[in-house]
Formats: C-alpha cells, sequence, structure tokens
C-alpha cells in the first residue's frame, strides 16, 4: 500500500567511538566552508583583501550561529529563559538532567537578523562601505547555505511536512511514524537554489549589483516568500499555536518581504565607494 513512500531512517552522523560527528552539522560545515570560497570570489572583484574576508567570514558565522539560536528561543521557547537558560548558549541540556544536544533549535529567522545586525557592524567598522552595500553581496553565500542547512533537517528528521494523505511522501522512521508525510526540508532547499541562482545572476551578469539594496531586496522577498508558502504544508512547530490562520514562521516573514519590495522599487543612485 506505501510502495510508493520513501522510508527515511539515517544515523545521526559518523559514531568514532568516543564522538558523534553529526551530520546535521556537516551541513553547516559545508555550507560555510561554500560561502568562504563564494565571497572570496566577490571581494577578489571588488579588490578587498584577505583581511577583510577573513573578518566578514568570522562576523557572519557568529551572527548565524548567535542569531539562529536566540531567534529560536525568543520565537518558539521563551521558556527557556527561566527554565534553562543554560541551555540557550551551550550544547547541552542541563534540566530535568544533564545531556549532551549538540547546538538544536535554531530559527532562520534569527539568523537572517543576526547577519542584518552584524553586517551593519562590519561595513562600519571594517570596509568602511554602505551596509546595505555588504548586504547585496553576502546574500549570495547565504543563499547557498540555506540548501544545505534545510538538507540537514532534513537528515535529522525535523521541520517535518504535513502528512500526504496519500501513498506518496517521506515515512519519517525516527518519529516512530508509518505514514508519509510531505518532506518540506528538500522542497525549500530546492527553492533555495533557485534563489541562489538568481542573486547570482544578478550580482555576476548584471549591473543590478550598482544599485545599493536591490539584490538584497531580491534575496528578502524570494527566500521569504518560498518560506511564507512552503509552511502552509508544514507541521507547525509550537502546538498551541497550530490553530492559527498564518503561523509563527509566516507572520516573521511578511516583513522581511515587504522590506526587499521597497528596497527593490525604491529610487536610488549607483553605489557610491565609501558611506
Amino acid at each position: 500500500m506505501l510502495a510508493n513512500a520513501i522510508v527515511w531512517d539515517p544515523s545521526k552522523g559518523i559514531d568514532l567511538g568516543f564522538f558523534m560527528i553529526r551530520y546535521y552539522s556537516l551541513m553547516y560545515l559545508v555550507a560555510f566552508t561554500l560561502g568562504w570560497y563564494l565571497m572570496k570570489s566577490i571581494f577578489e572583484r571588488e579588490r578587498m583583501g584577505q583581511k577583510e574576508l577573513d573578518a566578514i567570514f568570522m562576523y557572519t558565522v557568529i551572527a548565524v550561529l548567535l542569531g539562529a539560536r536566540l531567534g529560536h528561543v525568543i520565537f518558539y521557547q521563551p521558556e527557556l529563559f527561566l527554565e534553562d537558560p543554560l541551555s540557550i548558549i551551550l550544547p547541552a541540556r542541563f534540566v530535568p538532567t544533564f545531556e549532551f544536544t549538540g547546538f538544536q533549535g535554531l530559527a532562520s529567522h534569527g539568523a537572517a537578523i543576526g547577519v542584518i545586525i552584524a553586517m551593519y557592524f562590519y561595513s562600519k567598522n571594517v570596509v568602511k562601505k554602505p551596509m546595505l552595500w555588504i548586504l547585496d553581496r553576502i546574500v549570495i553565500p547565504v543563499a547557498s547555505g540555506g540548501v544545505f542547512i534545510r538538507i540537514g533537517n532534513f537528515i535529522n528528521s525535523e521541520i517535518i511536512g504535513k502528512p500526504t494523505g496519500t501513498d506518496y511522501g517521506v515515512i519519517f522512521k525516527q518519529l516512530g511514524e508509518s505514514f508519509p508525510r510531505h518532506p518540506a526540508q528538500l522542497y525549500e532547499a530546492a527553492c533555495y537554489v533557485i534563489v541562489f541562482i538568481v542573486v547570482w545572476y544578478l550580482y555576476w551578469k548584471t549591473n543590478k549589483r550598482e544599485k545599493l539594496g536591490y539584490i538584497f531586496g531580491v534575496w528578502l522577498v524570494l527566500l521569504w516568500s518560498i518560506r511564507f508558502f512552503v509552511e502552509f504544508i508544514k507541521e507547525a512547530q509550537v502546538e498551541d499555536r497550530a490553530a492559527w490562520a498564518l503561523n509563527t514562521g509566516q507572520w516573521l516573514s511578511l516583513p522581511f518581504i515587504l522590506f526587499g519590495l521597497y528596497l527593490i522599487f525604491r529610487k536610488t543612485n549607483t553605489t557610491p565607494t565609501t558611506a
């Protein structure tokens, strides 16, 4: 009856005996490594040096991890601030008993906010260029990184889709289920590939990079619109919000989309070379 469904039951990672290399962590490593190479090629074009490249890598890594974690806690698990505050910044659970969990619970909206804030300080303290100038460029590696993060979610059987109601779909065995669901993580990953291609093309093949904020605006509109619509086939991450007309992820996506539209259609001069 379910011959058309895919049974998904991978291991959590590579067990070295004394340590488990989790596939989810590997996906972050791939995302950051690929992002570094993409940004390197962009900075070479912009005649930026190794100092600026190393700085933006550190700013981005810290912003993504810290922003994603704080975003998840603020938007989805605020009770942790009172019940288990150490688990917010450490890869372990301390209540009711200690358990090493790795870094779990990361929100993409929080990561986006973290990167925007980090790029403000980076633009002021390192490159001395307008904030939108660097945002127009950083979204290219960020878009590619989103692909691998969603693949990591799929491997972890998390952020799952709703039941398909048919024989087609993915049976997430790790969840103890026997019915197929939408692989919403893979839907998003595939769409993020398209977002990456679009922003990459705009930067490398057109003069849109000369309009401050345009590429960043396109990224905001495309990525968060995808997130908005895919949420319709996702299970709510917070049970008591499942009955909402729009879930938390969709409400959080709307301001990004509106701001992106503003950046795309506003009138502006070409990119200045200094702030």
